[in-house]
C-alpha cells in the first residue's frame, strides 16, 4: 500500500533507540526526510548512521537537544522550522514509591514528557493549518490508563498528554491536519531487553522465564501476553502519519496488547 509519505518532512523526539527509532526508520522507507532527536551528539550520530546503514538512500538528519534545556530547544525550533508530521516521543520516568519523589523529578518529568509536546506543538501546529495538512502524534503509555503505584509521576504525564492532544486536535476542525494519541504497551526495546537480561541473570533463570513472569505476575490484563516489538507498535504510528489516516483525528489507538482493558 502507497502511504503517499514520500518528500514529506518528519520529526521524532526521543528517537535514537526504541519505538521512536523504528518510527524514524520505517518512515523512511517510505521515502520521507526525517530528523531524529536525542540528549547527545554521540548517541544522535550513532542512530543517524544505523539508519542510513538499515535504509538505503536514507534522507535522516539528527538534532541534538535536551527538552529540560530551553536554550537547546529553541536551538532546535530554529534549524527546523517547519515539519508535515511532529511525533513527540520523548519521555522519561522514575520507578520508585510516590513518597520519595522529589519535587525535581516530578518537574523533570512534566517539562520533558508533556511540555516538549506543548511547545513543539506551538511551533509547528500554525504552520501545519496555514498550509492546510500536517500530523502531530503523541506517543502516551498503557501506564496512563494502569498506573502503577511506582511510576505515578510518568503516569500522570502520559494522562495529561491525552488531554492536550484532543484539544489540539479541536483547533483542527475542517482542515486536512490532525492530532492523535498512540498508546504502547510493555515494548521489547532496548530498555527492556536490559531489564529482562539483568533480571535473568540475577534470579538465575533465562530471559524467557523472565517474560513470562513479567506477564503472569504483573501485566495480567495482557492479552498479547509478551512484549511487542518495536515495529508492532511503530506501524500503526506510520498509518497515522499517512493522508490515508484524514478520518482519524481526536483519537486514542491502543497498541497495548490489550492491557489497558475496557471498552473505551
Amino acid at each position: 500500500m502507497d502511504l503517499k509519505l514520500k518528500g514529506k518532512i518528519a520529526f521524532i523526539s526521543g528517537s535514537t533507540s526504541g519505538i521512536g527509532f523504528a518510527t524514524a526508520k520505517n518512515l523512511l522507507v517510505e521515502g520521507m526526510e526525517v530528523y531524529i532527536n536525542g540528549r547527545t551528539s554521540k548517541s544522535v550520530s550513532s542512530a543517524v548512521k544505523k539508519l542510513k546503514n538499515q535504509v538505503n538512500g536514507a534522507k535522516v538528519f539528527g538534532l541534538v537537544a535536551d527538552f529540560n534545556n530551553p536554550e537547546e530547544v529553541r536551538d532546535l525550533l530554529n534549524k527546523l522550522p517547519e515539519v508535515d508530521v511532529l511525533i513527540n516521543n520523548v519521555g522519561i520516568y522514575d520507578s520508585q514509591s510516590f513518597f520519595e519523589t522529589s519535587t525535581e523529578q516530578w518537574n523533570d518529568q512534566v517539562q520533558v514528557n508533556f511540555m516538549s509536546g506543548v511547545k513543539l506543538s506551538q511551533y509547528y501546529l500554525q504552520k501545519m493549518l496555514n498550509k492546510n495538512w500536517g500530523r502531530i502524534i503523541f506517543i502516551s503509555s498503557e501506564c496512563a490508563y494502569l498506573v502503577p503505584i511506582d511510576m505515578i509521576s510518568y503516569s500522570t504525564t502520559k494522562a495529561a498528554m491525552h488531554a492536550l492532544s484532543r484539544g489540539l486536535a479541536q483547533l483542527t476542525k475542517g482542515t486536512e491536519v490532525t492530532v492523535n494519541v498512540i498508546v504502547p504497551g510493555s515494548t521489547l526495546s532496548e530498555g527492556a531487553k536490559d531489564f529482562l537480561a539483568n533480571k535473568a541473570k540475577l534470579e538465575g533463570v533465562s530471559q524467557k522465564e523472565v517474560e513470562q513472569t513479567f506477564f503472569s505476575d504483573e501485566r495480567t490484563q495482557s492479552l498479547l501476553e509478551r512484549f511487542a516489538s518495536v515495529d508492532e507498535v511503530s506501524n500503526p504510528i506510520i498509518y497515522l502519519c499517512s493522508p490515508l489516516s484524514i478520518a482519524t483525528n481526536g483519537s486514542v489507538l491502543k497498541v497495548d496488547g490489550g492491557s489497558s482493558g475496557g471498552i473505551l
